[in-house]
């Protein structure tokens, strides 16, 4: 879905800056033939356009500072009709870098911790910080709205939290790609949380009283003819709407954290686009201003979304399992 919303922007741009739109625009096309051959003119060359949707959207090819490396394709493999691509892209290398920097930073602060315990001193340092932010996670987001027994949903959200944060952040780096600009990758999160909710309620309320919160009937009907009638009616009308409440939470979960970081990022690239269209010395200035302020900005945004998606999940899982 991403890649098509993607190819609609970019063939937008694409007749609005082609020749024909121009000249119904009164102004003439800036092609021009040299032997034979169509050449763009030197002033308005394609170096001077910017492909926003190039720098937001996913691909099989990788910036660097030392060139482009192109990532291997491989032969897709058919599923009962349906052609499953495996190949590596852009978002799927960040992705799995951020795991790899969340496993290792965790590997590295338990073991500066546990050599501070058996000194019999507190840890100290980006061990430090790691454990007070895990527990913060832990004691203020988990426990309290998970609810009761929550502890063993604590290294799930906890590693969401800061699988999420990494993956943000990578976005906020040279050369990097912020994954969860892809709403295939914010719809995975979601999907995985939307299982865990429901799991989870499955086994705090066992089957009948999990059904109970899709097919529901108020308490306290009355009895008799009016109540034969009501309950039928009512379990009608509230079947649809339990089903759109379950569905909507990872829905909401995927479309705020993947628009969120997306809107950050084409707001900088449009900022700092001005400076290319205007080019001038003050409008550069500006706009790099502004672009500055927008990237602080996106890196408390990197650190509440984050948030924001655990303790939501947090939420919906304290709310199902606590249903009655």
């Amino acid at each position: 879905m991403t890649r098509r919303i993607l190819g609609i922007l970019t063939l937008t741009l694409a007749l609005l800056h082609s020749p024909a739109a121009a000249q119904e625009h009164g102004v003439e096309s800036q092609e021009s033939r040299v032997d034979g051959h169509e050449v763009a003119d030197a002033g308005h060359g394609p170096s001077d356009q910017i492909d926003i949707t190039h720098h937001i959207g996913n691909s099989s090819e990788i910036e660097t500072p030392f060139g482009v490396i192109h990532l291997p394709q491989w032969e897709p493999i058919p599923i009962g009709g349906i052609l499953l691509d495996l190949s590596p892209t852009k978002h799927t290398v960040f992705m799995a870098f951020a795991a790899f920097v969340v496993g290792l930073t965790f590997l590295l602060s338990a073991r500066s911790v546990k050599r501070a315990e058996r000194a019999g001193r507190p840890a100290k340092g980006f061990a430090g910080a790691m454990e007070a932010m895990a527990l913060w996670i832990r004691q203020e987001v988990v426990l309290p709205n998970v609810g009761h027994h929550g502890a063993g949903y604590a290294p799930y959200l906890l590693t969401l939290f800061f699988f999420i944060l990494v993956m943000n952040l990578l976005g906020l780096m040279p050369w990097g790609a912020t994954a969860t600009g892809n709403i295939s990758v914010t719809a995975a999160l979601a999907v995985i949380a939307f299982l865990v909710i429901e799991i989870s309620g499955m086994k705090a309320l066992g089957f009948k009283g999990y059904m109970n919160t899709i097919f529901f009937i108020p308490a306290g009907l009355p009895g008799g003819v009016g109540g034969a009638i009501l309950k039928p009616l009512l379990l009608v009308i509230m079947t649809p709407i339990e089903i759109i409440g379950k569905l909507a939470k990872p829905f909401a979960l995927a479309v705020r954290l993947f628009a969120n970081m997306t809107a950050g990022h084409v707001l900088v690239l449009a900022l700092i686009g001005l400076t290319f269209i205007f080019k001038s010395y003050s409008v550069g200035i500006a706009s790099s201003a502004l672009a500055t302020g927008i990237m602080l900005l996106e890196l408390f945004v990197a650190f509440l979304q984050a948030y924001v998606f655990t303790l939501l999940t947090a939420v919906f899982i304290g709310l199902m399992r606590e249903s009655h």
